[in-house]
């Protein structure tokens, strides 16, 4: 029974793990749908209208990000606005990495400093799934060769 209890906590680790991998680029949206939410709840829209506005904030936040990715073709542009993504997921990451390293670790600042590590790979995961959303403008493309392969 115990080597069962350890197996579902491996399982569930994991899980974790690969979920805020890839979830954490909806770290953004979430964050902007619930204030969206959140504030047409309390202008009285009710609780159904609150959650419709909140999804609707959502996906035009996404496709927003998306959108100003694949239309700029200067890419410190694309990398400030997959930026704009990536910082909140790695909050998110952090958070979620504390709280996981709390579970197992007795020492704080060993279970912070896998939190900050966590923190960063899930925030740089999502800043490369952001900007690889965009596709690279090659010198041909720029110059106007249609032949590209």
């Amino acid at each position: 029974m115990i080597l069962l209890g350890i197996l579902f906590s491996i399982f569930g680790i994991g899980f974790m793990c690969w979920l805020i991998f890839n979830v954490a680029i909806y770290a953004l949206p979430c964050f902007v749908g619930a204030w969206a939410g959140i504030a047409a709840y309390h202008s009285g829209a009710g609780f159904i209208g609150a959650a419709i506005i909140a999804l609707a904030i959502m996906a035009a936040t996404i496709i927003a990000g998306q959108l100003a990715i694949l239309a700029t073709p200067v890419p410190a542009i694309r990398a400030a606005i997959a930026l704009l993504f990536a910082v909140p997921a790695a909050i998110a990451g952090y958070s979620a990495t504390l709280g996981l390293a709390e579970i197992g670790i007795p020492s704080h600042a060993w279970s912070v400093a896998f939190a900050v590590i966590g923190g960063a790979m899930v925030g740089g995961t999502a800043w490369v799934r952001m900007t690889l959303v965009a596709p690279s403008f090659g010198r041909q493309a720029l110059a106007g060769d249609s032949n590209q392969a």
